[in-house]
């Protein structure tokens, strides 16, 4: 049961840090601020979430696991309020989104 457990864990914490990384990637990538702010919340929640839940699995039923349910529980709360606040002060201040033309197609030869 034990190697069970530490293997799922382990995919858990590859998963998390692959997310992460292509978030990352991600926020070089991305045209304006509004996909690069959908990058890095899609980042916080599946990276960390994921990340998370490996470590709350190495750790069993310890106190350390009660730490890692409420930091999971304040990424889970903030993260969205502070994207949708990120967001509306952008489009208070007039940011426009970077869009593509009519006549473009996204895909390029």
């Amino acid at each position: 049961m034990s190697t069970l457990v530490e293997s799922i864990s382990a995919i858990s914490l590859l998963l998390g840090a692959l997310f992460c990384c292509v978030g990352g990637i991600g926020l070089m990538r991305m045209p304006d601020f509004y996909t690069r702010m959908h990058a890095a919340s899609i980042t916080e929640t599946l990276g960390v979430g994921l990340t998370l839940l490996g470590l709350l699995l190495l750790a069993g039923w310890t106190l350390v696991a009660v730490k890692l349910l409420m930091v999971g529980a304040l990424v889970f709360f903030v993260s969205p309020t502070a994207s949708h606040a990120l967001a509306r002060a952008a489009m208070t201040c007039r940011l426009k989104p970077v869009l593509a033309d009519v006549g473009e197609t996204t895909s390029k030869p």
